[in-house]
């Protein structure tokens, strides 16, 4: 069997690439004959030199990002080829892929807006802005009022910096792009889709899960996306953030996690399939600014303290879906330099988990030291540095002393049931669960510490399940690097490919019926890790403690004895070293130009297509309670053996409210239900399981944020009512009426009005965002702004006095 040496296979892609790039980019380059290529890492730095001296800079870094690709190696997302590696078939045939990827994202990027143009101050007539209304109004095409600064209400469509799925969310998302007629994506190296929820290599010829896969790399080859990271390789969340992220970014995903982002300044923002995919084809979607919170911190976190046990002291504090309810958080204070981006990401990460719509930290020293250390700079290079005006107006600022945060657990089945590990000790516990997405490399370090003191005294390991999954393959490498996967082994624990793992319960590992786990992951819902399992939710640390005895376990103990200089020597920490300072910008909008928004005929008000011609729903009422989450809406399983509404419908509440969907098919099709309905993850399904079960519309207190724009985006009618009349007169079995186009609701004899607008009420009457698409075209936005075009609300500065800061009420100037 003959062999093909690195010379040929070099000069196979040299012929590939030189007739690509004049195929499709009008560039003629000629071959060295004096200097044939001994390889294709010799060959593409060749080809960009000659790019170079052609004044071709586009084109020699592409080549110069697939010179990086194709020699890092597989634990860091490469296919390792070196000068000496004699390349396989499927090397050659990967490379000519990612040639093809590369050289196309020259003309997608080029075709693409940038949001890198900045002012260097504010200027005099432009209103103060929070952090988050700073990146909006930098990613702003839209609304004029964007040029003086957005405020609270203003709706404003926006463009996207990048958007990022999994395998399992990309499977909804192709269902959609398919609906809209497969019209292509904004930017082939600006999409990112990691294998993570589903897949592991035990199970990846199951034919569910076989299908995801083949669903992802469908997406790869289509799109000849530059930035697929195959099947466990990394949680979608992990290395995003540590490698792609950048301050002042605005990133879309169809995961609730997606906030994770905000740990490095970009604001991030997780929506549904369905929303995603649309902002995939076209590069832009619509917003409605929210208010923002202020998280201000302060004082400095003792050693061992994790982000976890931060954003588990904020949830004990301020409790969840109550400040942080459809907000932004951003966090800031003189305490935020002792939080490494490490622990940033865990807080950003279970913001989500507080309630909000995304948490972003203000970019500061610790951010720009850290996306500094990227090898590769087209990774840093796109950063705005932004931070709120001092006078910026927040709808609470709420201060939070690091030097009290101490390690906790969250008791099942609530993450802000935060307790004191002391409360627990003792606990009997049947697994200890380190990983998910929350928790980082840092906190994988401190566990391999802690587990060490343990072995080092000889604590006995007593039975019991101990499972550890790193959140990607360049973590396991650094973990190897530093000898701590032997210690994970000695401590009895076994390792997983990176993935969500238990965190999910939805693929090969998961917890059994009835049994207890303490887990590091970020939601401690019902039937989490697995049917009729209970997971209480803690720090890496605790988990690590808690693994010798088998029981709930204080830390403090081994963190005394702990070897803090390893830590040093792995935080590459120097003694009085100082970073340089962040020099601030300021946003400059895009130009809107008025005729391309004139020139677009108006759409009538009484042309829509959907499902709710007659503008009339005549029902009877099903009463739920607060807090229903998308977990309870639709269950983990059918995640992966779902894909029409009525097979979620057959399965919606069944664990929580098994006679629900009798109810509802006996005619009490109009849900009112409590506070935050919807909360929990991303999953659009949880809106496809009640239409597919026959429910019309839902009426709520207050609704999750992502489950709130996936209502309309399918075609279901949502309404927010707060008024105590209303739920005195609405409850179990009562007739109501709902007169869409009048935001009228009449129940015994009563009427109440509502709000609803423009945007959602076309969305919902068109059955949704595919069906509005189908109308519009790539000017779906363009054209629903101009029936809706964002008239600015007074925010809202009440607050808690419970949670008050001790600065009064309105005097919101930061101290920088």
């Amino acid at each position: 069997m003959s062999t093909t040496t690195p010379q040929e296979t070099a000069a196979d892609l040299q012929k590939f690439t030189i007739d690509l790039l004049s195929n499709t980019r009008g560039i003629d380059l000629q071959p060295n004959q004096d200097a044939k290529p001994t390889s294709i890492p010799d060959l593409l730095t060749t080809l960009s030199s000659q790019l170079r001296e052609a004044n071709k800079k586009p084109e020699a870094n592409a080549l110069d990002q697939l010179h990086d690709k194709l020699t890092k190696p597989p634990s860091h997302g490469g296919l390792g080829l070196t000068p000496s590696t004699p390349p396989s078939p499927s090397h050659l045939s990967e490379a000519k892929f990612l040639t093809e990827a590369w050289l196309h994202s020259v003309t997608t990027s080029a075709t693409a807006r940038s949001y890198l143009l900045t002012l260097p101050s504010k200027p005099p007539d432009r209103k103060p802005m929070t952090l988050a209304q700073k990146i909006f109004t930098q990613h702003a095409l839209s609304s004029r009022s964007a040029q003086h600064g957005l405020a609270v209400g203003d709706v404003v469509r926006v463009g996207a910096d990048w958007i990022i799925a999994s395998e399992l969310s990309w499977a909804q998302m192709e269902d959609t792009y398919h609906a809209l007629g497969s019209p292509g994506i904004w930017r082939n190296d600006r999409f990112w889709i990691a294998g993570d929820h589903v897949v592991h290599p035990s199970i990846t010829e199951t034919p569910k899960v076989k299908a995801f896969v083949e669903s992802a790399e469908r997406a790869k080859r289509e799109f000849r996306m530059t930035e697929f990271q195959g099947m466990n390789y990394t949680i979608m969340h992990t290395e995003f953030v540590r490698e792609r992220a950048e301050p002042g970014m605005l990133v879309f995903g169809s995961d609730s996690h997606t906030c994770s982002a905000g740990a490095v300044g970009c604001l991030s923002i997780g929506l549904g399939a369905a929303d995603v995919m649309m902002t995939l084809s076209v590069g832009e979607t619509w917003f409605k600014v929210p208010e923002s919170v202020m998280i201000w911190l302060e004082g400095r976190p003792g050693f061992g303290i994790s982000g976890k046990d931060v954003i588990l002291y904020i949830l004990k504090e301020l409790k969840r879906n109550t400040v942080a309810a459809e907000r932004i958080v951003e966090f800031a204070g003189p305490g935020a330099k002792w939080l490494s981006v490490d622990a940033r990401f865990a807080v950003c990460n279970m913001a989500t988990e507080f309630g909000a719509i995304t948490g972003v930290f203000v970019p500061d020293e610790v951010t720009m030291e850290y996306v500094g250390r990227r090898k590769r700079r087209v990774n840093r290079e796109n950063s705005t540095y932004f931070r709120p005006d001092e006078d910026a107006e927040y709808a609470g600022t709420y201060k939070i002393d690091l030097e009290k945060v101490e390690p906790s657990i969250a008791v099942y089945p609530d993450p802000d049931h935060v307790v004191p590990v002391s409360e627990m000790a003792g606990k009997k516990l049947d697994g200890v669960f380190i990983g998910a997405c929350t928790t980082t490399e840092e906190e994988l370090v401190l566990a391999a510490l802690v587990l060490k003191v343990g072995l080092a005294k000889g604590f006995p390991l007593e039975k019991g399940k101990r499972h550890y999954v790193p959140g990607s393959l360049p973590i396991v490498q650094r973990l190897q690097e530093l000898g701590l996967l032997e210690i994970y082994e000695e401590a009895g624990f076994t390792r997983g490919p990176p993935g969500c793992s238990l965190c999910v319960g939805l693929s090969a590992e998961k917890a059994n019926e009835g049994e207890t786990w303490l887990s590091s992951q970020n939601r401690n819902f019902q039937n989490r890790m697995g049917k009729g399992s209970f997971g209480h939710l803690s720090s890496a640390m605790v988990c690590a403690a808690s693994s010798f005895s088998m029981e709930m376990t204080d830390v403090a103990p081994f963190l005394k004895d702990i070897d803090t200089e390893f830590f040093k020597y792995y935080k590459g920490e120097i003694d009085g070293q100082s970073l340089p300072e962040v020099q601030y910008v300021e946003p400059k909008p895009q130009e809107v130009a008025s005729e391309e928004l004139e020139s677009l005929p108006q759409a009538s008000e009484n042309s829509s297509t959907g499902t709710l011609e007659s503008g009339i729903i005549n029902s009877k009422i099903v009463t739920l309670e607060d807090f229903i989450d998308t977990d309870a809406l639709s269950p983990g399983f059918t995640l992966t053996s779902c894909k029409t509404d009525d097979e979620f419908g057959q399965y919606v509440l069944m664990h929580t409210h098994p006679d629900f969907r009798s109810k509802v098919a006996n005619g009490q099709r109009v849900v009112v239900a409590g506070k935050a309905f919807g909360v929990g993850s991303s999953r659009e399904s949880a809106v496809s399981a009640l239409k597919g079960a026959g429910v019309q519309a839902v009426i709520a207190r207050s609704f999750a944020f992502i489950y709130s724009r996936n209502q309309p985006s399918l075609g279901l009618l949502g309404i927010v009512m707060e008024d105590e009349d209303f739920y005195a007169a609405a409850t179990e079995g009562e007739e109501i009426e709902i007169d869409i186009e009048a935001r009228k609701i009449e129940v015994g004899g009563k009427v109440w009005e509502f709000r609803l607008s423009n945007m959602e009420y076309k969305l919902t009457v068109n059955n949704g965002i595919a069906k509005t698409y189908g109308r519009f075209g790539k000017k779906i936005w363009e054209r629903l702004m101009q029936e809706d075009p964002g008239k600015g609300v007074k925010p809202t500065m009440e607050v808690e006095a419970a949670w008050a800061a001790p600065e009064e009420r309105g005097d919101s100037r930061l101290n920088w």
